[in-house]
């Protein structure tokens, strides 16, 4: 049987949604950004970073760095690179050296205010770039001067073997689609998926026919609830309920 419960959407609802997404950052372990030393790094190459592909995410352009000039800048200690995504994901399995600067607008104390402006940043979500997009959008707009969103994402660079860190770095994660359906009307709004019981989040746009896919990587088990947020509508369930079928007001 289906238990999903769909709720009402309404401004209150919103506010506590929204609250859940982005605070309760707890007791994380920051890094300064940077990728450990090495005595052997890669020889310096070109990069025509204007040729980068670009997203819209609240109104400001975000170029999409692939993850192959990321690793190369990593290498190098030529960039500082910020983990958008939740506390818990954080502290379970992250890149090596990364600091915690949580989608969309970081957290207290967030490690970015002490960098400089100058300072290449690249942000990492694992939905692949929604939750970095968002976060890299906010240190343009904070006067930020050179910022990226890890295009591929957090999967792609395990995937390579590059080096991450965390409490559940051997633990199998696996891959979850979440699949919707919005009004057409919000085309290019986002849709946010929230674990109710950890600080876990990730997101997705809506799709000009509506439609939207959340994509979780995820070791836990499939009994954990989630919810999931849309401008119409918000639904909870476990996540084995939430990939079921597809999701409508």
């Amino acid at each position: 049987m289906n238990r999903r419960q769909v709720l009402t959407a309404g401004a209150a609802m919103a506010a506590t949604v929204v609250a859940g997404c982005l605070s309760g950052d707890g007791d994380v372990e920051q890094g300064d950004g940077y990728g450990p030393e090495s005595d052997t790094v890669p020889d310096e190459r070109s990069i025509d970073t204007d040729a980068y592909e670009t997203q819209t995410f609240e109104g400001v352009e975000v170029p999409l760095a692939p993850i192959t000039d990321v690793y190369y800048w990593y290498q190098r200690r030529e960039s500082r690179i910020a983990d958008a995504r939740g506390a818990d994901q954080f502290k379970e399995s992250r890149i090596v050296g990364a600091a915690f600067s949580k989608a969309p607008d970081g957290v207290d104390d967030d490690p970015t205010d002490d960098w400089a402006t100058d300072d290449r940043i690249v942000t990492y979500c694992g939905c692949p770039h929604h939750l970095s997009g968002l976060r890299a959008a906010s240190l343009i707009d904070d006067g930020y001067e050179e910022v990226y969103a890890l295009d591929e994402g957090f999967q792609a660079w395990i995937d390579q073997g590059y080096p991450i860190e965390g409490t559940e770095v051997s633990s199998e994660r696996v891959s979850y689609e979440i699949r919707g359906q919005s009004d057409p009307a919000y085309a290019g709004e986002m849709v946010w998926l929230e674990q109710l019981d950890a600080d876990r989040a990730e997101a997705a746009p809506i799709a000009d026919d509506g439609s939207y896919t959340l994509q979780l990587h995820y070791a836990g088990s499939t009994d954990s609830p989630f919810r999931v947020e849309a401008p119409d509508y918000a639904t909870e369930g476990t996540l084995e309920e939430l990939t079921s079928d597809t999701i409508t007001v």
